[in-house]
């Protein structure tokens, strides 16, 4: 049973916490609205109740971390957070407001009860500013190039087909079976894989967390525990390339069948369903190199790996692992190609 709190102990926090509550209030309604509207981050109506339960899961071990405040560091957070609130909201910048949002909530981990409980909340920390969508002219920048390599890995997968094919840019041209004309795909930004790349990271996360070899025994030590460290770092990076490369496979494989089948697969059900396919295959992956990773646990003879125990179960090492757990659902990879010679747009 956790240790229970006085009341003397709590109200200050929950005093601070609805003054945050109410000079946040804007920010967050904005947010949320924002999760609910755009399918890029439709996974951030999952995020708090994911962050929720990994609070509760842990509130035992919580509370029972040693209280060391550390008053200026945590004030001087916290300011630099209302400040950052104040220029994004003087300025516009809705981005800084909701990353300051972040900033205060270490600010005020750090001002009660010091460095141990930001360490320990990293990670419902870090599933938040995932879960804050980045700038515009950002995004743009990462979504491009994403649409020019997917179209260039479906240009390669045609021509090994013996597809005639021409790519300008995010355009691919070619002549399906029967046709007499020309027909158009265009990898859209929904196409680029960007979504599916976001939501993946998240759900690696999630991931690493909820399957970090535990150590029963005590065996494990140190050593253990920097290979939970090692294992959530890798994983969630390996989730980058396997977003990118299984959405490249999806638009390859729909450039591949609208030769024979028509542009018409780049619409409606197929469009759909090979989109979850491809985020399903996505995860699996994810999993398959979360169990490689676990061949090297140091203490192989404990119970761990991709069936391990959670967080809660794996006792304090001193070291937190990067993710964090609970489970995460969103739309799938790419959501639509405008199609034909009539640019159709499609999905």
């Amino acid at each position: 049973m956790p240790p229970a709190i006085a009341p003397e102990k709590i109200w200050k926090p929950l005093l601070i916490a609805a003054a945050a509550a109410v000079a946040y209030w804007g920010v967050l309604a904005r947010l949320g609205r924002f999760w609910w509207d755009d399918e890029n981050y439709s996974h951030g109506l999952l995020i708090p109740f994911v962050i929720g339960y990994i609070l509760w899961v842990e509130r035992g071990r919580l509370a029972g971390l040693e209280k060391r405040p550390r008053v200026a560091w945590g004030a001087s957070m916290v300011t630099a957070a209302l400040l950052m609130l104040w220029v994004g909201t003087a300025g516009a910048e809705i981005f800084t407001q909701r990353a300051s949002l972040v900033l205060l909530l270490a600010g005020l981990a750090v001002y009660f009860w010091g460095w141990r409980l930001l360490r320990a909340v990293a990670v419902p920390l870090f599933l938040l500013a995932l879960a804050i969508p980045v700038p515009t002219i950002l995004f743009n920048k990462v979504a491009f190039p994403l649409q020019l390599f997917a179209s260039r890995c479906a240009v390669w997968a045609m021509r090994m087909f013996d597809i005639p094919v021409l790519r300008e840019g995010n355009i691919i041209e070619l002549f399906p079976l029967g046709s007499t004309t020309t027909k158009k795909l265009e990898v859209v930004e929904a196409c680029s894989g960007i979504r599916s790349l976001m939501t993946l990271v998240t759900l690696a996360v999630v991931f690493a967390y909820f399957t970090g070899p535990s150590d029963e025994d005590g065996t494990g030590g140190r050593r253990l525990a920097r290979f939970r460290t090692l294992r959530a770092v890798l994983i969630v990076v390996a989730a980058v390339p396997i977003a990118i490369i299984t959405n490249a496979a999806r638009v390859s494989g729909t450039g591949i069948l609208s030769r024979f089948y028509g542009t018409e697969v780049a619409d409606g059900f197929f469009h759909e369903f090979s989109g979850w396919v491809i985020y399903v295959v996505a995860f699996l992956l994810l999993f398959a190199f979360g169990w490689v990773l676990d061949r090297f646990n140091p203490t192989r003879g404990g119970r761990g790996g991709s069936g391990g125990a959670s967080r809660a179960e794996a006792g304090d090492t001193g070291a937190e692992p990067l993710a964090a757990g609970g489970a995460v659902a969103s739309s799938p990879a790419g959501a639509a190609m405008s199609v034909g010679g009539n640019e159709r747009a499609a999905g």
